[in-house]
């Protein structure tokens, strides 16, 4: 098992009280529920580590022309 990474987190109490509830209601801790929120934002934006997990949704950029001719 790969050892885990730890670090110092500092956020407003108002948004941990946010975090906390959501953790509870889906029966995580608030540590599991961050670790989660993050893994699926990285895998979302398509910046997941493995190669084997492409980017779910590869749209042109919101900015960017449908038709560049």
């Amino acid at each position: 098992m790969t050892p885990r990474k730890s670090f110092l987190l500092r956020i407003s109490p108002d948004l941990y009280s946010a975090l906390e509830t959501w953790a509870q209601s889906e029966l995580r801790s608030v540590n599991g529920q961050i670790e989660f929120l993050l893994r699926e934002a990285v895998r979302q934006h398509g910046r997941t580590a493995s190669a084997e997990e492409p980017p779910s949704d590869a749209a042109l950029p919101s900015d960017a022309p449908e038709d560049a001719t």
